[in-house]
């Protein structure tokens, strides 16, 4: 079995100096030098939270891996490394990490999003999902004549699924140029505009530009959008809530310090 140290531990590992002043039981000692439980627990922690079982075997291999590095560092800081400017700089950069982590945890605790605050954020975006979503097909090609050529084969039998081969989209090329139902909102306005104007089942007359080039545009389907159940989402929104708050709140930091 092998055990992965993490960014943080590693980082805590490299600030040895700081971490082996704390009085407490030792994990385990290499030439008289002592790894502090606090290492080994917080190694242990992690590798159970990756599912490996908490068991002899795995404090077997933490400890282990703990020695193999302390014995490495050792070789390190004989060698001098640990003065050299640029291991210096990398160590201050892992333990700045380290804070920087802890404080933005602790603050997010103490500014939780509410609740309410999710669910009026689901309600707003299910207001703007509402209207009609497209089952959509297109072949997108670099050159306005090439679009015009296929539209000219399908005006005269060609199947659009086996044009699609032609398309320069790797997503749905293979899959007869089927992107599934979107939003007019998710896709090049001029694409929606094409679509509200097609029939089910028929493909628009005319190439239709975007920023990525032309499109060759088919309607399969048309229906009302569906949101999805705020049950299914709401996780996702609370991240996307507190990434907004934690940046409104680094960003205040921002305007008020004093930068030179």
């Amino acid at each position: 079995m092998s055990a992965k140290l993490s960014c943080v531990a590693l980082s805590l590992l490299l600030a040895a100096g700081v971490v082996q002043a704390q009085a407490q039981k030792p994990f385990a000692k290499v030439n008289g030098v002592t790894i502090p439980a606090s290492i080994g627990e917080l190694m242990i922690a992690e590798q159970v939270a990756q599912g490996a079982p908490n068991n002899e075997e795995l404090r077997k291999a933490v400890k282990d891996e703990l020695i193999r590095r302390e014995l490495l560092a050792q070789e390190a800081k004989k060698s001098g490394l640990d003065k050299k400017p640029e291991v210096i700089a990398r160590m201050d950069v892992a333990r700045q990490g380290i804070l920087v982590g802890g404080f933005i945890n602790n603050w997010m605790k103490a500014n939780p999003v509410s609740d309410a605050s999710v669910r009026a954020e689901y309600d707003r975006r299910v207001k703007e999902m509402s209207g009609t979503e497209y089952k959509v097909r297109h072949i997108q090609v670099e050159k306005e004549e090439a679009a015009k050529a296929i539209i000219a084969k399908l005006q005269s039998g060609a199947k659009f699924e086996d044009l699609a081969k032609e398309s320069v989209d790797a997503g749905s090329k293979d899959n007869g140029g089927d992107i599934g139902w979107v939003a007019p909102a998710g896709l090049p306005p001029a694409m929606g505009e094409a679509l509200a104007k097609l029939e089910k089942g028929k493909f628009h007359a005319l190439p239709v530009q975007s920023n990525f080039g032309y499109h060759v545009v088919k309607l399969e389907d048309s229906r009302q959008a569906v949101p999805p159940k705020y049950e299914e989402v709401q996780g996702n929104l609370r991240q996307g809530l507190e990434q907004q708050a934690l940046s409104k709140y680094i960003n205040s930091l921002m305007a008020k310090a004093k930068v030179e």
